[in-house]
């Protein structure tokens, strides 16, 4: 018998949908980032009011994922900008290149934006360095010179 004769909806050849993947390890973020993600619950809050039932499954795991990442934040250390370091700005020099970008939590990083997450393997080669202090890369390229480091407010 086909399977067009045997099944009751469409539903169950739907792809199945999984929980978002939390991050391992600790959730540090900046000020800023604590804000996206008050901001995104208050976001996904509404939208779940007036949303559709096909649509409410999935914004209620959106919601899952954002109160978790909110319950389990842990506010940085406010940096002195005296080393590279969660909530900073970094300016770097490498083959002949200079590149800004800063050093931001999971959940709001975005490295086309020049943010990236203090667990990348740059981020992690550059914390704790200094202004002129040399670092080796983590991938291809030579040697990575601290230009600049600057705390971020945003």
């Amino acid at each position: 018998m086909s399977v067009a004769f045997r099944r009751d909806s469409d539903e169950e050849h739907l792809e199945p949908k999984f929980e978002l993947p939390i991050p391992p390890g600790p959730n540090l973020v900046t000020p800023h980032g604590l804000k996206l993600i008050e901001t995104r619950i208050a976001a996904l809050e509404t939208a779940a009011a007036a949303a559709t039932p096909e649509q409410l499954p999935e914004l209620q795991r959106d919601l899952r994922y954002w109160r978790a990442r909110f319950a389990t934040a842990l506010l940085a250390p406010l940096a002195s900008g005296d080393l590279v370091a969660l909530g900073t700005a970094v300016t770097i020099s490498q083959d002949g290149k200079t590149r800004t970008f800063a050093i931001v939590g999971h959940d709001e990083s975005e490295p086309a934006a020049g943010r990236i997450a203090f667990t990348a393997p740059l981020a992690k080669a550059l914390i704790g360095s200094e202004i002129g202090e040399e670092v080796d890369p983590p991938g291809p390229g030579g040697t990575i010179t601290i230009v600049a480091i600057e705390v971020r407010e945003d």
